[in-house]
């Protein structure tokens, strides 16, 4: 038995070796960070009798309230729950110089998130006790760009059926101050009953 190897030298695609590739440019020093951003979050509690015994709905209301910590990918992003009710939720985004993108713009990614993250939990809102989802398609529609300095965003989330073994549901990104629409979505979700 062999054991692949790596080599300095560049295939030709004959199955002969070429000449040594050129040594590669020494990169530029990269300039010192002049921000820095800092989150912290609580770890997730292990599934107590009491927790396993709560609907989604009542799990997003004691995450409201402080009595259970909110999912950590929130903090890292920069986005919290806000409401909660049965087939319904409101979460609200903080968008920021830490979310561009190459081009300048507040990456995709952190829309898709927010709107996955109303999605999910909209159809969450419906679930009872012991029963779980998971997305399994995410269709999302960007309409305008989100700046680092673009005010708080809002995103409702709606389920719009929830089945035995399906959901789906549907959700919008507005601006909170101005109301315009930056993103919308639609998901379907597998449910996942004991």
């Amino acid at each position: 038995m062999t054991t692949p190897r790596t080599t300095p030298y560049a295939g030709t695609g004959t199955g002969t070796a070429a000449a040594p590739a050129a040594p590669a440019a020494p990169a530029a020093p990269a300039a010192p960070a002049d921000r820095s951003r800092t989150h912290t979050w609580h770890s997730r509690p292990e599934p107590t009798p009491e927790i396993l015994g709560m609907s989604g709905l009542e799990i997003l209301r004691a995450c409201l309230k402080g009595d259970l910590p909110e999912a950590s990918i929130m903090s890292t992003l920069g986005f919290r729950l806000a409401q909660a009710q049965e087939g319904s939720v409101v979460f609200e985004g903080d968008p920021g110089d830490h979310l561009l993108n190459p081009m300048g713009t507040v990456h995709g990614g952190f829309l898709a998130t927010l709107l996955d993250s109303a999605l999910g939990s909209a159809v969450m809102t419906r679930l009872p006790a012991g029963t779980t989802y998971t997305t399994v398609q995410l269709g999302v529609h960007m309409i305008r760009p989100v700046l680092a300095r673009t005010p708080t965003l809002r995103c409702e989330g709606t389920a719009l059926h929830v089945g035995r073994t399906t959901a789906t549901a549907e959700a919008r990104v507005t601006g909170a101050e101005d109301g315009k629409l930056y993103a919308h979505a639609t998901t379907t979700c597998v449910v996942l009953r004991p």
